[in-house]
């Protein structure tokens, strides 16, 4: 998960966005909101990109030949979409899965992806992590990942009953894929791949 930094209130001129208005910003900066607030992606760094690399091709090549999709930031998800563009939470997830293909349109996803997997920056921030958990969760999101590569601790939250069951997985674990039945991610093959 990139951080996502405050956007410089004189930079945009005024204080609650809508998906709408955010298409219209030009530049290479990218940008989620949040309740209408912009902030600023920051880069990721290399091992960030390699962890994402490898979880992409493990995903990607499972789902192969299947109706389910991979995708990796930088991607748009309107987690509460509206017609009109109204909505005002938009981010972009480092890793996603779509098993439904009426989400997608040229631009971006359209409702919550079925898989969600950030990966923790140093700059990330306490706060920024319990609101997308909260986003996710509101928007139903089944099953939410969150990949620390410094301590190599995987949190996965599951989508039971309109609340996230929590399990955390190490070293040499294998993740169940829930929403992906008969898939694992093995920790340990993940952790020997990266640099």
């Amino acid at each position: 998960m990139q951080s996502a930094l405050r956007v410089d209130e004189e930079f945009l001129e005024k204080r609650r966005y809508t998906y709408a208005d955010y298409l219209e910003w030009e530049g290479p900066e990218r940008y989620e909101l949040y309740d209408g607030e912009a902030f600023m992606m920051a880069s990721p760094s290399v091992a960030h990109q390699a962890l994402l690399m490898e979880l992409s091709l493990d995903f990607g090549n499972w789902l192969r030949g299947k109706p389910c999709r991979v995708f990796v930031a930088p991607l748009d998800v309107r987690l509460f979409p509206k017609e009109d563009k109204s909505d005002r939470t938009v981010v972009q997830p480092d890793l996603l899965v779509v098993c439904d293909k009426d989400k997608l349109d040229k631009g971006s996803v359209n409702g919550p992806p079925d898989l969600v997997i950030e990966i923790v920056s140093p700059s990330n921030t306490h706060s920024e992590l319990f609101r997308k958990f909260n986003y996710y969760l509101e928007a139903g999101v089944r099953e939410y990942w969150v990949v620390d590569p410094e301590s190599k601790i995987v949190h996965v939250h599951v989508y039971e009953n309109g609340h996230y069951i929590s399990n955390t997985y190490n070293d040499n674990d294998r993740i169940p894929v829930t929403v992906l039945e008969g898939l694992e991610i093995s920790l340990e093959a993940l952790w020997a791949r990266l640099p």
